[in-house]
């Protein structure tokens, strides 16, 4: 929102919230209708293709944000190195809005200009005259209109929206306030409506000026240089003709200077032209790409969450991992990408991060959950976590983490396989296990007696029942084989450890394997506090569940804009944070295979870091 929003700011179908594209319902059915039921002569292809134009120019948007975010996750050719916060992603969220308002003037346009309908595919008269009137009359007057944006009066009440955006990501572009967006389409109908006037548009000179439009847009925001400085001294003239990422960069850092829209040539005529343009250019294509001094490997969840990923969609990964059900319009794209990762996958960046000197970087496994379960990907799963832990090794990186399942007994013995196979690896694995165990235990209510110990049991079940038996609370379990187990495990006869007659306790620690028909025995108000990766599903709404092992981020964390999974906003789940601390405290073992580092000092390192622990729901001690 601007400083001080003017008429106008916001988008007339703001209170439509997700109906926005209602909007466009009448004309697209309209145009269908036509072109499927009406007489050929009465058949209108370049009306009909508005909606197919409008979700090109959607996929295109997306493949740039996806593009930028990755190249920003590596750090080469990065253009401006500070992190992007949720306030940014949240302000531009709504960026096809401007979609939405272009798509309403095509359909109006067709429907009544005389020569907007109908338009043959292709006419190249057509076409070089939408390109000679966007460099002649649509640059300069773009650039005048910039300027005046920037005056005070205009600055304040509406481009300081866009402004707002320091750090720019390539749909930064299209976030104005609806009035501006007024003035841009204005200024970008001067080719369109002149061709439409002499009779000489076609669908393709609309499609390739529109698809210029949002590249160069898209391109000038994407904070990563990728035009190669040799360019511009081949051909020294050019300069005046395109402008790069880092050109338009110093004008959302300097705000005075580099005004034109992509012919930096009026900014060279009326000296405004920023003196470290050219210097930035080869400062950005000469950074290479980040060492991590941290890796985190996670993993897909879901088919659905490849579009929560960071590289996905911004705002849903800008929120709590939830299923929404437009997403199963995208159904062919997801059993493709799915597909995908049968055949062929490697292991991809998806974030980078800062907590003060401290490189972190989040690697993710192309495997999804459900391939996990299958015994037979196990190798494929391996070589996959073994071939990054090794290229972190090569890299310098100290210490990589391992996060959801890819640390498991019968999968690696909880990524103790990879130490035994390479004894002389420099970088340090940790499964994060004494972490995830202390967080449990400062999770629990003070004054609980007793805990009901449900799920799957590993390494991380196995060290809570021991520590709270030596604190004298009572850890009950269900299963007499759960029970044998737990009590061979402590190697000493231990009293607090019995088996559950009924259900009673009000405090339940569960894993995997807790099913729906042992969650509706327990009693009402009951607390439960997942010790594994995946949080149980909720059959009951008079019981609380708190969040899986995970703690808030410190505000010296830069760069955090996507949430992990299912976790609130700014927090981190105790494998990732696991991995941190292992490097701040510089120690210079592994935490993986049966071994854990001491509890108490984990956990107390963890908070000198400024981690803290989430708010436990309220619950009544019985």
């Amino acid at each position: 929102m601007a400083s001080r929003p003017g008429i106008l700011t916001d988008w007339p179908w703001k209170p439509l919230g997700s109906f926005k594209y209602l909007v466009l319902a009448p004309f697209a059915f309209h145009s269908t209708y036509c072109m499927f039921v009406k007489d050929k002569s009465e058949r209108d292809i370049s009306t009909f293709l508005i909606v197919p134009f409008l979700l090109w120019r959607m996929l295109h948007n997306q493949i740039w944000i996806t593009l930028s975010r990755y190249r920003t996750a590596k750090g080469n050719a990065i253009i401006v190195d500070k992190g992007i916060e949720f306030d940014q992603v949240d302000r531009e969220r709504d960026w096809d809005d401007q979609i939405i308002f272009n798509g309403f003037l095509y359909y109006l346009a067709a429907y009544t200009l005389n020569g907007a309908s109908h338009l043959p595919v292709w006419r190249t008269d057509g076409v070089i005259m939408v390109f000679l009137l966007h460099a002649g009359p649509v640059e300069f007057l773009y650039y005048w209109l910039h300027r005046a944006l920037h005056h005070h009066f205009l600055y304040s009440r509406y481009h300081s929206h866009h402004h707002s955006s320091v750090v720019t990501e390539p749909i930064t572009s299209v976030i104005h306030p609806f009035a501006e967006h007024i003035a841009y389409f204005m200024l970008f109908a001067i080719p369109k409506l002149t061709v439409v006037f002499t009779k000489t548009a076609s669908v393709g000179a609309m499609v390739a000026y529109v698809t210029y439009i949002d590249f160069m847009n898209n391109m000038g925001h994407c904070n990563f240089e990728l035009l190669p400085h040799s360019l511009f001294s081949i051909f020294p003239p050019l300069k005046f003709l395109l402008y790069t990422p880092s050109f338009h960069s110093l004008h959302h850092t300097q705000f005075r200077t580099n005004y034109s829209l992509f012919m930096p040539l009026y900014d060279y005529i009326y000296n405004t032209t920023d003196k470290s343009s050219d210097d930035l250019h080869i400062k950005a294509l000469s950074r290479r790409e980040e060492i991590p001094e941290v890796v985190h490997i996670t993993h897909l969840t879901k088919p659905e969450s490849i579009y929560h990923l960071r590289l996905g969609f911004a705002y849903l990964a800008s929120n709590p991992f939830a299923t929404k059900w437009y997403l199963w319009l995208m159904w062919p794209v997801t059993a493709w990408s799915m597909t995908l990762t049968w055949v062929y996958g490697r292991t991809f960046i998806v974030e980078r991060n800062r907590l003060h000197k401290l490189n972190l970087q989040t690697w993710a496994i192309p495997k999804y959950s459900v391939q996990y379960l299958m015994q037979w990907q196990n190798v494929a799963i391996n070589k996959m976590i073994e071939e990054a832990i090794l290229e972190a090794d090569k890299k310098g990186t100290k210490v990589v983490s391992l996060g959801l399942m890819n640390q498991g007994e019968e999968l690696n013995i909880y990524g103790g396989l990879y130490v035994s196979r390479h004894p002389k690896l420099k970088v340090k694995i940790v499964d994060g296990s004494s972490l995830v165990v202390a967080l449990v235990l400062n999770t629990i209510p003070k004054g609980t007696t007793q805990v009901l110990l449900r799920g799957k049991l590993n390494k991380v079940a196995y060290a809570i029942a021991f520590k709270l038996c030596q604190q004298g609370i009572k850890v009950a379990t269900m299963h007499e084989d759960d029970y044998v187990k737990l009590k061979k495990s402590f190697n000493s006869s231990e009293a607090n450890l019995v088996i559950g007659l009924n259900y009673t306790q009000t405090v339940w620690l569960v894993g995997e394997g807790l099913t729906k028909e042992e969650e509706m025995k327990a009693p009402k108000g009951t607390l439960f506090i997942p010790y594994s990766q995946f949080p149980p599903k909720k059959y009951r709404k008079d019981c609380s569940y708190h969040y899986t092992p995970s703690m808030v981020a410190p505000n010296s964390v830069e760069n955090l804009h996507s949430c992990e999974d299912w976790l609130p906003r700014r927090v981190m789940s105790a494998w990732r944070i696991a991995g941190i601390v292992h490097s701040l405290e510089a120690w210079n073992e592994h935490e993986c295979g049966y071994t854990m580092h001491n509890i108490d000092k984990v956990w107390n390192a963890t908070l000198q870091h400024g981690f803290q622990p989430l708010n436990v729901p309220n619950h009544t001690i019985t």
